[in-house]
């Protein structure tokens, strides 16, 4: 999308150890599955980030995206800064507010610890397997 200057997928929010897919997808190294965002916010602004993201997926299912199974699947969103972590709770709070969900929105907030970019079979995962992104 306009803005996004690269992406890279990988693992976040777990022990501070070097995560791998096999590491991660067990469930047990407490990583999430993520992609770390390069922005130009002259042309993308965080707020407008934040409403693709929650456009993109349900973020009332706990431990679940798809048909992806386990809290390494949660919905998350990591800040890295407290003016990120104010827009996010905010969105948060405007998403619960505006009714869209009738289920709770279980997004965990939370800081941005050490990523680990996956290995590269999984970058541009959609682009090399033929699947499609649904924004």
């Amino acid at each position: 999308m306009a803005g996004v200057l690269a992406t890279t997928v990988g693992y976040c929010g777990g022990a501070p150890e070097q995560a791998t897919y096999k590491q991660v997808c067990n469930g047990h190294t407490g990583h999430a599955e993520a992609i770390l965002l390069e922005f130009d916010p002259a042309q993308i602004s965080y707020r407008e980030l934040l409403a693709h993201f929650w456009n993109m997926h349900n973020p009332t299912t706990l431990n679940r995206q798809g048909p992806d199974i386990g809290s390494q699947y949660r919905s998350a969103i990591f800040y890295f800064d407290d003016e990120q972590k104010e827009f996010a709770l905010a969105s948060k709070e405007q998403l619960k507010a505006s009714g869209k969900f009738s289920a709770e929105i279980v997004t965990q907030i939370t800081p941005a610890v050490e990523f680990f970019p996956a290995e590269e079979y999984h970058q541009d995962y959609h682009k090399k397997n033929g699947g499609s992104c649904a924004f």
